[in-house]
């Protein structure tokens, strides 16, 4: 393991812990969820996420506020990435990015050659998505089966891929823009950076300010508030010098990463789990609209990563990890279709209003999401054994 690797390790392992961890919970609230509204508690339930407070219901304040924290933490983590991570370098980039751009692109074609012409083409973003914290919680219950190369390069096509449904959101999921608004808001970002780049002011209380400005003038252009979290973390002050956790960059990472994990995507999962599973589920999860998920997800994902990763080994533009083999990239592929929180996310822009459709893709969005995590967690145990050789684990003939 190189010097790189080992930095990359010490900085991104509370991350990869915490999201990892979270996965449980994430599981907990969604049954519960499930089960109540379901129940003769059910109607209660749902209407209590629609409660108005400060001119936004409950759960407008969760996908439009809390979430733009979670993608503060997003950001934050992609900004140490491309600075000092696993992206700082572009041969150990390309692949994650490949991997990324085919695990995006395979299963939004899928859908939208499925639903082109009808009002359901607008789902094609919801298989897109990746679920950190499913992804990595399936690869920790894995144990030593996962080479060390595969646990870094997940996370990394993980935020790859989230940043591409950040840019998704922006362009495809943005009603009507207000243009002095957005206007407002980059002035307050350019303003923030400028504290960064040139006064190095090295306070978070400015940032943490300006951000909350920004987010409020990001909610009233039209484009999705959440956009904002990602963008502050590219204006608040990072450093890339070894070992070096004073930036502020690093000390607001560190504080997001128990609210994001055990906090914000727990409520974020009760408040948008909450699905009906009436008498005519079965017609519903036949609906070109769930084909397309389902199928995107299950199949487009693996298909997508793998596919691209190999064209981009083969054409000599990319190379894989001495102790990764391409059943490994498959089995990261597979798992990449455990879309849960993001698909939600963009599901409920998708079909803003129509709540018949919305529950219709969430249903579809678990059940794939269900899918590919068993189906990932059985295709490495099945093709992953690990061999024990004197105190060392071997997986696939390398030593972890």
């Amino acid at each position: 393991m190189d010097i790189a690797q080992q930095r990359l390790s010490a900085t991104f392992n509370k991350f990869f812990d915490s999201e990892k961890s979270s996965g449980g919970l994430l599981i907990i609230c969604t049954l519960f969820s499930l089960l109540v509204t379901n129940s003769s508690f059910g109607a209660a339930y749902v209407s209590f996420w629609q409660v108005d407070v400060g001119g936004l219901n409950l759960e407008h304040w969760i996908n439009d506020g809390l979430m733009a924290i979670f993608f503060l933490l997003v950001g934050l983590e992609l900004e140490r990435e491309l600075y000092s991570g696993e992206l700082a370098q572009l041969k150990n980039a390309l692949l994650p990015i490949v991997a990324a751009t085919g695990g995006m692109v395979a299963p939004a074609l899928i859908h939208w050659s499925i639903n082109a012409g009808t009002s359901m083409q607008a789902g094609f973003g919801i298989p897109m998505a990746t679920d950190i914290a499913f992804a990595l919680g399936v690869l920790a219950v894995l144990g030593n089966r996962i080479p060390a190369s595969l646990k870094v390069f997940v996370v990394a096509f993980a935020v790859i891929d989230d940043l591409g449904a950040i840019v998704l959101i922006a362009v495809f999921y943005t009603a009507q823009l207000s243009f002095w608004y957005l206007v407002g808001a980059v002035g307050v970002w350019i303003l923030l950076f400028a504290l960064n780049r040139f006064f190095r002011v090295m306070s978070l209380f400015p940032y943490l300010l300006g951000g909350g400005l920004m987010w409020f003038l990001m909610l009233k252009s039209g484009i999705h508030a959440t956009v904002a979290g990602v963008v502050l973390a590219f204006a608040i002050p990072f450093s890339h010098k070894d070992n070096d956790l004073k930036s502020p960059s690093h000390k607001l990472e560190d504080v997001l990463h128990i609210p994001a994990a055990f906090i914000i995507l727990p409520i974020f999962a009760l408040a948008n789990t909450g699905i009906v599973v009436g008498t005519d589920w079965l017609y519903n999860m036949a609906s070109t609209n769930s084909v397309g998920i389902i199928a995107g997800l299950m199949l487009g994902k693996p298909l997508g990563v793998t596919f691209l990763c190999y064209l981009a080994v083969a054409s000599g533009i990319s190379r894989l990890p001495p102790d990764v083999k391409w059943r490994h990239i498959s089995g990261a592929g597979i798992l990449g279709g455990i879309g849960f929180t993001m698909s939600i996310f963009i599901g409920n822009l998708a079909f803003v209003g129509d709540m018949e459709l919305i529950n219709a893709a969430k249903m579809a969005i678990l059940f794939a999401s269900l899918t590919a995590g068993t189906t990932g967690f059985l295709w490495f145990t099945l093709l992953c054994k690990p061999e024990m050789t004197g105190s060392k684990t071997i997986v696939t003939g390398k030593a972890t």
